[in-house]
């Protein structure tokens, strides 16, 4: 009926900017990627290099799949670890390998800054704790749900429907700091114009 999602391309640069910038635009980082040849990842990782293009003082250490897993993350960052000693910033493209990287730093005890994408609840507690950033995909679902219902309804709706990103950290996150069962859905005509 309708795509309803982000451009991940758009996402990943929003995303690693917001890193970029928190790291004061210097330093070592890594990029965690999701599964090798998924659209998703793809885009989020040429998002984030294209980001890194404008932070001439950032070096990119190494890029590499973690498959959206939270275990191989952590081994990818172990490894990681073990090969650099200096990382300033972790680009994962899902909250699952951020969530796994931060397990290895905290192994490791070690720190840097990291970044995850969906705004997952325990993500939302890393964030609170001040030991990540992310990025808010709930809304995503909500929308797609308006989508499906509009259309049994014989109702209009566009062929795609690309969503507005918003970044998550500790000075915004007080609404995603609940359950999802508890979290507000945005309006139809907030999204869909």
């Amino acid at each position: 009926v309708s795509f309803v999602g982000f451009n991940d391309r758009t996402l990943g640069h929003a995303t690693a900017v917001r890193l970029l910038k928190a790291m004061g635009g210097k330093g070592n980082v890594v990029i965690l990627e999701g599964t090798k040849g998924s659209d998703t990842s793809q885009e989020r990782v040429e998002g984030f290099k294209q980001a890194l293009a404008e932070f001439p003082n950032v070096k990119l250490l190494a890029s590499q799949p973690a498959n959206y897993q939270r275990l191989q993350a952590l081994q990818v960052m172990e490894n990681l670890m073990q090969t650099y000693p200096q990382i300033d910033g972790v680009l994962a493209a899902n909250d699952f390998m951020g969530l796994g990287a931060l397990e290895a730093l905290s192994g490791a005890k070690r720190k840097a800054l990291i970044v995850g994408i969906n705004a997952t609840p325990e993500a939302i507690d890393a964030i609170k704790k001040g030991t990540m950033g992310d990025f808010d995909g709930f809304k995503m679902g909500c929308v797609a749900t308006y989508a499906v219902v509009r259309a049994l309804r014989h109702q209009p709706v566009p062929k795609e429907i690309i969503m507005p990103i918003t970044i998550v950290d500790k000075t915004n996150y007080g609404p995603w700091d609940k359950p999802l069962n508890q979290r507000s859905c945005p309006k139809w005509t907030d999204v869909v114009r």
